[in-house]
């Protein structure tokens, strides 16, 4: 199993609404940078990622399962641009700012620090503990 992080504007496409879509998931769609959609090629049924509201929040709320491997993104007749779906799991029980991921030295090397910019991206297993743990997990 792999682990990763989903970036969302809050305005754009929140927590609350991917739990809505229940089980069925949602594709995450429009990521148009080679390097996230890369990472999502690499995906697995079952792998697991944290959902994470970018802008005014800037931090990891919940989790997500990855519940179709990647395939054509609906939102482009292009088909350089491909997508994961995704199903809610479970929040966080307090959220995890990108604040308290910097001020972390165990997360010091994750992407989230590194390259904050990235919409999709990679966690290492114990970047996933440690958060969880944050997180009240």
């Amino acid at each position: 199993m792999a682990y990763w992080l989903f970036k969302s504007e809050p305005s754009t496409w929140s927590w609350d609404q991917q739990v809505a879509k229940g089980q069925a998931g949602e594709e995450w769609d429009g990521v148009r940078n080679y390097q996230a959609r890369n990472f999502m090629r690499k995906m697995a049924v079952g792998d697991l990622g944290f959902f994470y509201h970018s802008q005014t929040e800037k931090a990891v709320v919940g989790i997500v399962e990855v519940c179709a491997e990647a395939h054509p993104d609906s939102t482009t007749d292009d088909d350089r641009w491909e997508c994961v779906d995704i199903k809610a799991v479970e929040p966080l029980q307090q959220p995890v700012t990108l604040d308290m991921v910097k001020a972390d030295p165990r997360l010091a090397d994750m992407v989230l620090v590194k390259n904050s910019r990235l919409s999709v991206q990679p966690v290492t297993e114990n970047e996933w503990k440690i958060v969880r743990e944050l997180g009240g997990l």
